[in-house]
């Protein structure tokens, strides 16, 4: 369990680092190449506005740097990750939810 004396960027981080370090010690290669890429990338969570269908923002938690086309943000309100495109407007949900490497690695 996450200690709940946290702060909400560094109950992310522990998220993440959970994710990460299981994913390094097990047993699979693309997995772990996978955190590993996402290690190189990662950033302490920032609050950043992101954009949803329907003209809808909310603030959430960007927790890698972006690559000019992508970033992996943290959803609080849902409790899970998002890979977001790069727009003029910020970042911009595309619908794709889940753990951080899965979001990270669909690219």
């Amino acid at each position: 369990m996450i200690d709940p004396d946290l702060t909400v960027p560094e109950r992310i981080a522990a998220l993440i680092e959970a994710e990460l370090a299981a994913a390094e010690l097990g047993d699979d290669p693309i997995l772990c190449r996978t955190a590993q890429a996402f290690r190189r990338v990662q950033r302490r969570p920032r609050a950043v506005t992101v954009n949803f269908s329907g003209g809808i923002t909310q603030t959430c938690w960007s927790v890698t740097r972006g690559d000019g086309d992508y970033r992996v943000i943290y959803l609080p309100t849902a409790g899970y990750f998002s890979l977001c495109v790069e727009s003029d407007f910020g970042p911009l949900d595309i619908g794709v939810h889940g753990p951080a490497l899965g979001c990270f690695g669909s690219v």
